[in-house]
């Protein structure tokens, strides 16, 4: 067993699946022989065992049996490769350039330029010497080098010039560092022989080296990388490059939305980008005068590699099945079990297309948990591991994995923002079983697990319902809700492309029952990429609460070319949907709401019927009350509608919460106006629709806890199957 790696992970090509369509499983075993794989239902993924503990049905399926066990590899870091064949290898002499700004620059050899063959090759690359000095250097096939020891380090986060210049023949070559932050440039030159052999080269690299077994993968922005024919005096390399021959000149402002990196030389030879590293950046010449890449390109000529990207471990496929036309919509796990180890892939299986099963939809997150796939928490203690083994609870954490890629709620390794996210690899935080939070004394769940809470409800109360996820929505629109009497959200409805935001108001607006069970919704805008759905962009914007803030420029997704950031930034804040919207956050705590006055009036009464209270949700798995760690606020100025009602606020949080930095304007003062702590709330909303539906919101993230507490019988419970049954015979 090798302790770097869980013993046994898999995934599947996809999250969802409608009957008909071909899931791909890929599985990676450290442990010899064969493990087995089987379909299960899941019911419960909350492994508290207060509650109803881990719940899962076997299913028959076809793909029931053994397989045999393999390492399956992976490699993180990013790179574009570019393949050569024999009619375009490098000329005799050559010059490289390329503008580079990098983010690690005393961090270990990183690759710049290499160009090779099984057995040769050269790469450019920065390091350190033998003195741990800073140097800029090209190794040759044959352990030649020639290296360029600088004065002063390379600063982090500057633009420099690095070249270098080739004549194979007379055996000589020269490297330059110009453009540091004292301006000064450094030079070297080497002669010698057999500087490189000239066997037929197969591939050329950027920000990696494929001819090493490491790969010095680069960390930072590289702008316009070029080779031209020449041995190009590097000094006055600016006066020469109008008109000087050109082999390659790649424009990464070109195709941005791609996975192409366009060479504008007569070779034509197109690069592939590996491991999605960040387009759309600014470059060497960007001077601030617009922030859009699409209104100016020609200064978004830039890439940003990291050594950690890694997006789709690319594994190959050990089994496939159809799902079967007579599996039930629901929740599912492909269970895969070795020598008492084991994995449950999930796998959220819709109805037909065009076909309801019943009249509820439940609105499966999956946008959300694969952006958060993979978080490793910044306040992760190992402690945290007893409270996995003490409940059989998912024993594996993100924390303790990070080159299984981390989630964008992360930093990369030279501390930019991940911005990418895909389900294409194990994701541990969407596991059955998987706690968030191991030192609370509630469940400590989130997402999937959370949203768990709603879903045992309901089979618990006996309410049929399809399940639609965020990609269905995104691909479908409005027709994948069409025909349901009622559509509920889970736990954290966060992320949202203009396409499931759109389909959602659409359901809506046209009669649609919406239930918003949650906090925090509709939030962020998403993009996905159009050439590999797996894949979502997140840029992280002015305002908000950030793990991580873009740079100035980068707001613009490169996906689609669209502002990025907050859905309120974008004109549309949460409570035009939804009537709440983001207000306030603190730690994993839950309070309760209290009745308005309002809700005993007789257009909301019938909510209420059969409760009694005049507090609800003072009780829960999730932080120990319904209104807890993410509060939604209803706000007219930000677009709650008229006619909505407020059927129950929150009170008494801890001093743990604090307004969102959208809200906050000054240190004392606020968007709206009031004292902060009026801000700090929950708000229950209610609000009918001009076509004859409504819209029901509980602007909380913990409030599905609460459904289950004492065997479902409670308050919470009881005011879901009002609402539930009203919309639904509606």
């Amino acid at each position: 067993m090798n302790k770097n790696h869980p013993p046994l992970l898999g995934y599947a090509d996809q999250l969802s699946a409608r009957p008909g369509e071909t899931v791909e499983v890929k599985v990676s075993s450290y442990l010899e022989g064969e493990y087995t794989a089987r379909l299960v239902r899941t019911i419960c993924a909350d492994p508290n065992p207060e509650g109803m503990g881990l719940l899962e049905e076997a299913i028959d399926c076809s793909f029931a049996g053994s397989y045999a066990a393999r390492v399956q590899p992976f490699t993180p870091g990013s790179c574009v490769k570019v393949p050569l064949t024999e009619d375009s290898q490098l000329p005799d002499t050559f010059t490289l350039t390329a503008m580079i700004w990098p983010t690690q620059p005393g961090q270990g050899a990183q690759t710049v330029f290499s160009v090779g063959a099984a057995s040769s090759g050269c790469t450019l690359f920065l390091g350190l010497d033998g003195a741990g000095r800073p140097r800029v250097a090209v190794k040759m096939t044959d352990d030649s080098w020639c290296e360029c020891v600088l004065d002063n380090p390379i600063a982090d986060r500057y633009w420099v010039r690095l070249s270098a210049s080739v004549n194979v023949v007379e055996g000589s070559l020269t490297l330059r560092c110009s453009g540091n932050e004292s301006d000064e440039a450094s030079r070297a030159e080497f002669t010698g022989s057999a500087v490189l052999k000239m066997e037929t080269m197969d591939c050329l690299m950027i920000a990696a080296n494929e001819t090493t077994e490491r790969q010095m993968h680069f960390n930072g922005k590289i702008d316009n990388p070029t080779v031209y024919v020449e041995q190009l005096d590097l000094e006055t390399l600016d006066e020469q490059a109008d008109r000087a021959p050109v082999y390659a000149c790649w424009d990464f402002s070109q195709d941005i939305s791609s996975c192409r990196v366009v060479d504008l030389g007569p070779n034509q030879l197109t690069g592939t980008l590996i491991n999605f590293p960040a387009r759309a950046m600014t470059g060497a010449n960007w001077d601030g005068s617009e922030m859009c890449w699409r209104h100016l390109p020609q200064q978004y000529g830039a890439i940003h590699f990291h050594e950690d990207d890694i997006y789709d471990f690319e594994w190959e496929t050990d089994f496939s099945f159809m799902v079967p036309e007579d599996l039930r919509s629901g929740i599912y796990g492909i269970r895969l079990e070795q020598e008492g180890q084991h994995d449950t892939i999930p796998l959220f299986v819709c109805p037909p297309r065009d076909k309801r099963t019943a009249r509820l939809c439940v609105l499966v997150s999956t946008f959300t948990y694969t952006v958060y796939g993979n978080h490793a928490r910044p306040d992760y203690e190992p402690s945290w591991l007893d409270r996995n083994e003490a409940w059989n609870a998912y024993p594996w954490n993100p924390a303790e994995y990070p080159h299984y890629g981390r989630s964008t709620y992360n930093f990369h390794s030279d501390r930019s923002g991940i911005c990418h996210a895909s389900h294409r690899r194990p994701l541990f935080n969407l596991r059955p079983g998987y706690l968030t939070f191991g030192a609370n004394a509630c469940s400590g769940l989130r997402h999937f697990q959370a949203d768990s809470h709603l879903t045992a409800w309901l089979e618990n109360q006996g309410y049929s319902f399809d399940v639609i996820t965020d990609k269905e929505l995104h691909d479908e629109g409005i027709a994948a809700l069409s025909g349901y009497a009622a559509v509920t959200t889970g736990s954290h409805p966060e992320y949202h492309t203009v396409r499931t935001l759109d389909a959602l108001q659409q359901y809506r607006d046209q009669g649609g029952h919406l239930a918003y069970l949650g906090g925090n919704g509709f939030y962020w805008r998403v993009a996905i990429h159009p050439e590999n759905s797996s894949l979502i962009e997140i840029r992280r914007a002015e305002g908000g609460i950030r793990a991580w803030a873009a740079e100035p420029g980068e707001y613009y997704n490169a996906f689609d070319g669209q502002y990025g950031g907050l859905w309120r930034r974008n004109g549309r804040p949460p409570q035009h949907l939804a009537g709440v919207g983001f207000s306030s956050q603190g730690r994993f705590f839950g309070s309760y709401y209290r009745r308005t006055p309002e809700s005993f009036d007789e257009r909301c009464a019938w909510m209420f019927e059969g409760i009694t209270d005049d507090l609800i949700g003072d009780f829960g798995f999730s932080g120990g009350g319904a209104a807890g760690f993410e509060l939604d606020r209803y706000d007219r100025y930000l677009g709650s509608p008229q006619n909505a009602v407020v059927i129950a606020s929150s009170e008494n949080h801890n001093d743990t919460f604090v307004l969102v930095p959208e809200e906050q304007l000054t240190h004392i003062t606020n968007w709206p106006g009031v004292p902060n702590e009026e801000l700090i709330r929950a708000d229950m909303v209610y609000f009918d629709t001009p076509s004859g539906g409504a819209v029901f919101s509980t602007g909380s993230i913990t409030f599905c806890g609460s459904l289950p507490y004492n065997n479902f019988d409670n308050n919470v419970s009881r005011l879901m199957k009002n609402i539930f049954d009203r919309f639904l015979d509606s």
